[in-house]
């Protein structure tokens, strides 16, 4: 069960993980191995529940991220692309990065210049060569809009929920034979974690997963007011 996957280090979470059958492919437990949890959080780094990194965004439960890279598996081969929309502490980009290899290019789009930049050192602690090589680039962006100079891409991820549906742009650039995992939902918790495949010929098929429960996608400003009404309790004027 997911909620007991609970670790006192990196590698015991991973080992929960895969004890309880989220973590299936021994490229998904190498990648996880590889990228310490610890360092893109800093705290309750190693427990199975996702944690606020500020901003009001938070770094994913570890068995979501299992979940993902379990489902994109298929499309992370070497040399493959990838697109991580809102990604937020880095973590997960690291861990694509991994998967793909020293072939492969991983692109994180996150909305707020802080997590951008926060992310980028989170990465650089373990891997500074995944950014010097610019095999992982994280920039500022509207995710809703992909990054359409790299595009298409093998996979995609979206690590917030959809809530006016998926966007037309993150279809367009994903590749032929490619594949999406995004939530799609209201934030009142009706999400669903799909799956969004591209078929060689063009022919989008659609899969609901699961229930699930993840931020808003949506623009920094909104994303920034809700932040600030939390942590400052201030009032729109």
């Amino acid at each position: 069960m997911a909620w007991r996957s609970h670790g006192q280090t990196n590698d015991e979470l991973v080992d929960n993980l895969k004890a309880h059958n989220i973590i299936q492919h021994d490229e998904v437990e190498k990648a996880m191995k590889l990228v310490d949890r610890g360092l893109y959080t800093p705290h309750n780094q190693y427990m199975d529940a996702p944690q606020s990194i500020g901003y009001g965004a938070t770094i994913s439960a570890p068995h979501m991220h299992a979940y993902a890279l379990e489902l994109l598996h298929e499309q992370l081969k070497s040399g493959g692309k990838v697109l991580d929309v809102g990604s937020g502490s880095g973590y997960l980009s690291a861990c694509f990065a991994m998967m793909v290899g020293e072939k492969g290019k991983v692109i994180g789009i996150e909305h707020v210049p802080n997590l951008v930049t926060q992310s980028i050192k989170n990465i650089e602690k373990h891997a500074p060569e995944l950014i010097a090589s610019g095999r992982v680039k994280i920039s500022v962006g509207d995710g809703r809009k992909g990054y359409e100079p790299e595009a298409p891409y093998n996979a995609i991820h979206v690590g917030a929920a959809a809530e006016q549906g998926v966007p037309d742009e993150l279809i367009k650039q994903l590749a032929p034979g490619g594949r999406m995992v995004i939530p799609v939902g209201n934030k009142l918790g009706m999400q669903a974690l799909e799956q969004i495949d591209k078929l060689l010929d063009g022919q989008i098929v659609r899969q609901s997963l699961m229930d699930v429960m993840y931020v808003p996608l949506t623009d920094k400003d909104s994303q920034y007011t809700k932040w600030r009404r939390k942590i400052f309790k201030v009032k729109d004027l």
